[in-house]
Parts: structure tokens; C-alpha cells; sequence
């Protein structure tokens, strides 16, 4: 087995090994993956944080010895929240702008860098999330986001999906999340009705086919910020989503839940 890391901003991940494939999710920086499939222009990868697999292209990858793939697994990385940090490599001076989601393995906060394997970095400033209140800074977070376009498989500020932009909200505020809608929805508590439902919630969404294809935040006081052709803020009822915009409800309920105590 080979391992690999991204020490580039965003790596895509693709369903096959080719340009032309979807982009079925990507690698932020810092984040590490095993290389089932090793090739010269792609490889065949499998992510450490959520397990998702796909294809990239090979001249992305920062290669890792096994030892330090053991240890950054074994290490919880600290993970940006602004959405855009500047990092330096080394004693340079040319800046890498990364996205809110990227994790820092071992960083030292007063010193204001990290290592990825033998190689330093240094960064501006790295903002920690000061609250205690999970949900708050859940709500936090995902305002944010307001406003980034929808891209399928995307995970940033710059594009990205209602699943991954739950995901990567509940990253940065340190809940696990799996990447997919379908995942997300197997885990978690259940709540019956919308006034059990607390901000940092989630709602899940079907098709005409009884298939879960959405999810949103939960914010409260009948509002939900999701991602349907861009980040949004929209009214939430015992039917689903009502677009104020089109005077039309945009997406059926069929289930409310919760991750967090």
C-alpha cells in the first residue's frame, strides 16, 4: 500500500481515471489518503477522513512513507475556519491560499506553523473557534458559506455541493461527518417534528422516487441554509423548502436529524 497527502489547495477527485470524468468530491489541503491504484498519470485513492474513493491525477499527490501516514492518522489535525488562510512553505515567500476545511497537522499555535512530513510551513494567522456552544458555532460557520455557488463534489468556499457543505461546516467545528447525503442520514438521532429541532440540526429531503437527495442546516425559527444553486437561506416547514424568490416550495421533507447533544 502507498499513501499521499495534497499539500496543493484542492486536488478534484474523479469517478474514472480521466479529465473528462465528474468530479465526485476533493482533496483539501493537508488532507491524506491511502493509494489503492497506483499509475503514472492516475491514481486510484481512498481518503482517510471519510473513507470516499475516486481517481486523481498522480502529478497532485504528495507521496508519504507509511510511518508518517500511521502518524498523521493517529494525530487530530487542527482545521481552518477562514476562508481563506495564507500559508508559506519554508523560509519562502511566495503565499498558498487555502480553504476553511484545510487541516494543519501539527500545528503550533504560538509559533504559527506546522509540518507535513519533513517539510515546514508557516501561516499568517489561524483563527480558533473560542465558543463552547456547538450549535452556535455550527450556525456560525455555515453562514460563511452564504453564497458560494453549488458545484457537484465541490467542498469550498469557490463551489460546492449540499452534502459536502454540511460536511465541511460540521468538520470545522469538529463533528465527523460521512460525505454523502445518503450516508449522512443513516446516523444521528431522528427527531419527529420540526419543534424538536435545534439549530446545527439537520433536514434531509427525497425525490418523487423516495430517495434522499438533500440536506440542509437547520437555523432556527424556520430557516435553513443549504446548497441549491448557491448557498442559501430559505424558509424550512412541515413540507419542505419554500423559495421566497419563486413562491414555491423547492424540495419535500422526509426526515429531521441530529448529531449533537
Amino acid at each position: 500500500m502507498e499513501y499521499g497527502i495534497s499539500n496543493i489547495s484542492i486536488i478534484p477527485v474523479r469517478s474514472e481515471p480521466s479529465e473528462k470524468s465528474e468530479m465526485v468530491t476533493q482533496i483539501l489541503f493537508g488532507e491524506h489518503f491511502a493509494i489503492t491504484e497506483y499509475g503514472k498519470k492516475w491514481c486510484r485513492v481512498k481518503l482517510y477522513y471519510d473513507d470516499y474513493e475516486g481517481f486523481v491525477d498522480t502529478k497532485m499527490i504528495l507521496r508519504l512513507q507509511e510511518s508518517y501516514f500511521t502518524e498523521i492518522s493517529a494525530h487530530s489535525p487542527s482545521v481552518t475556519s477562514d476562508i481563506l488562510t495564507t500559508i508559506y512553505e519554508g523560509g519562502g515567500k511566495i503565499p498558498l491560499y487555502i480553504t476553511a476545511g484545510s487541516s494543519l497537522p501539527f500545528l503550533n499555535r504560538p509559533e504559527k506553523t506546522f509540518r507535513i512530513t519533513n517539510i515546514n510551513y508557516r501561516l499568517d494567522s489561524f483563527t480558533d473557534i473560542s465558543s463552547t456552544d456547538i450549535r452556535k458555532n455550527i450556525t456560525d460557520i455555515a453562514m460563511k458559506y452564504l453564497n458560494a455557488p453549488y458545484l457537484w463534489g465541490g467542498r469550498t468556499i469557490f463551489g460546492i455541493d449540499c452534502s459536502g457543505f454540511v460536511q465541511m461546516v460540521y468538520k470545522i467545528c469538529g463533528v465527523k461527518m460521512p460525505r454523502d447525503t445518503a450516508q449522512q442520514v443513516n446516523s444521528g438521532k431522528t427527531l419527529n417534528f420540526i419543534a424538536e429541532a435545534k439549530p446545527g440540526d439537520l433536514a434531509f429531503f427525497d425525490d418523487e422516487e423516495g430517495l434522499i437527495v438533500h440536506v440542509g442546516i437547520i437555523l432556527g425559527k424556520e430557516k435553513i441554509i443549504h446548497a441549491s444553486g448557491k448557498v442559501r437561506i430559505d424558509r424550512l416547514d412541515h413540507q419542505g423548502i419554500y423559495n421566497p424568490v419563486i413562491k414555491n416550495y423547492t424540495h419535500k421533507l422526509r426526515v429531521l436529524r441530529t448529531y449533537l447533544e
